[in-house]
């Protein structure tokens, strides 16, 4: 990684989430030169309790004219280098709510040499110190955020080292190679042949292997990040049963008037293990009520926001003029699947052009078929021999390093001397450095650590 000078700093930050009557207690963090100082004039701790490394500390924290109590406190010293930012960090645990934490935090801001953490703050600091690598920090982040026990393993792997192992692993390859190059470019006369074919096989079995780490980061990406599912169809073909059904609750009112889903409804659920944000539209149809277009609009902007929309219809009514036209309102480019409801009721008419899926929201039949389809239908569907996933920086890099890789297939198609090999080598190993961190400029990281959560 390139050096990155910093002033010494002091920052804090909160650590947990922060509710009304949530959670019994809350962390604020600090971590740089100032932090055992900042939390020594804030508090007061009785007796003889030892200020060492490691140690927890009983005590209250005081309001500035050091006779309110605001709260009754643990302090924690974690001191360097052995804490996570590889600072002295110290965390102040306190009462739990909004009301205490805030106030306890802004005394803590008003120490010298204290500041407010930015997002990813704490993470950046690890990695910046060796503490941490890039993906493990990568990876912590993404357990805080994930939404499902999947999701969560997945993120282990990352937080255990899989991601950096593999990306290491394959760089260390291509270095190899690139030694070998670099060798023949300057003393080809004093060194046996180099086998070209060899060679150029290796390149290529290193971009197959990174090619299959983006695909598994696509699947990945839907585990981390959930998917958006639209309902439509024409009013009163079943859209809110079947959100009930999914969502195992009445998230929907559901009556036989048609247009009773005047808005857009949102319900989280997770299926497979896959996180999926079901929205429930309006029933598209010509109208005069003034709530009800307004829906049908939200219902419009849904389709083009939509990882897929799952287009229901009537099957005892068969497939009609207006289900087809709706049909041709999803945008060419989000997946869909027509989903034919009320198996348990005679079926009637045409149907329709495509394959479709047969339900019934009311009684559940055909919903294990619905759920496999479905996830098939985005890319989400797994076996659970996803071992490791990248996110999308990620992914995004890897596929960067085997553009590269390939193109060094026509290096050696053209006959081009060593040299010229070794230039897209060398870009290969640079993107696979900036995953691992090892090719990283402070802008870079910055951007990166942006989207963490502050306290961090």
């Amino acid at each position: 990684m390139q050096e990155v000078n910093r002033e010494p700093q002091t920052i804090a930050a909160v650590a947990t989430a922060v509710a009304p009557a949530q959670g019994g207690i809350a962390v604020i963090r600090l971590s740089g030169p100032q932090a055992q100082a900042a939390v020594r004039d804030v508090t007061r701790i009785p007796g003889d309790q030892l200020w060492e490394s490691h140690r927890v500390l009983y005590g209250h924290v005081l309001a500035a004219d050091q006779a309110e109590r605001l709260d009754e406190v643990l302090v924690v010293l974690m001191l360097a280098p052995r804490s996570f930012t590889g600072e002295d960090v110290v965390e102040i645990h306190c009462h739990g709510g909004v009301i205490a934490v805030q106030r306890v935090l802004a005394r803590v801001l008003d120490q010298p040499g204290v500041r407010r953490a930015l997002p990813g703050e704490f993470s950046q600091r690890a990695v910046l110190n060796g503490r941490l690598d890039l993906t493990r920090a990568e990876a912590i982040s993404d357990l805080v955020a994930s939404r499902s026990q999947r999701a969560a393993q997945l993120a282990m792997a990352g937080v255990d080292g899989g991601i950096q192992k593999r990306i290491t692993a394959l760089r260390e390859r291509l270095l190899d190679q690139l030694s070998e190059l670099e060798a023949r470019v300057d003393f080809e006369e004093d060194l046996p042949p180099l086998d070209g074919s060899a060679l150029l096989e290796e390149l290529q079995e290193v971009r197959r292997e990174l090619q299959e780490l983006v695909h598994d980061g696509e699947a990945g990406a839907a585990l981390r990040q959930g998917l958006r599912v639209a309902l439509v169809g024409r009013p009163n073909v079943g859209k809110s049963s079947l959100l009930n059904r999914l969502s195992r609750r009445e998230r929907a009112i559901v009556t036989d008037l048609p247009g009773t889903t005047r808005d857009l409804l949102e319900s989280e659920i997770v299926l497979e293990g896959v996180p999926i944000t079901l929205l429930d539209t309006a029933g598209i149809r010509a109208t005069t009520d003034a709530v009800e277009q307004l829906g049908i609009a939200r219902s419009h902007d849904a389709l083009v926001s939509a990882d897929l929309v799952l287009l229901l219809f009537d099957l005892t009514e068969g497939w009609t003029a207006a289900d087809q036209e709706l049909c041709q309102r999803i945008p060419e480019a989000v997946p869909r699947l027509l989903v034919g409801n009320k198996t348990d009721r005679p079926a009637m008419g045409a149907a329709p052009p495509q394959s479709f899926v047969r339900v019934s929201a009311s009684s559940g039949a055909g919903e294990a078929e619905l759920v496999q389809t479905l996830l098939q239908r985005c890319g989400a569907l797994s076996d659970g021999s996803l071992l490791l996933s990248l996110n999308q920086r990620q992914a995004d890099l890897a596929q960067q390093a085997a553009d590269a890789l390939a193109r060094s297939a026509q290096v050696a198609a053209d006959g081009l001397p060593w040299d010229f090999w070794t230039i897209d080598l060398r870009q290969a190993i640079r993107s696979l450095g900036e995953i691992t961190g090892e090719e990283l400029t402070e802008s870079v990281l910055d951007r990166i650590f942006s989207r963490f959560c502050i306290g961090k």
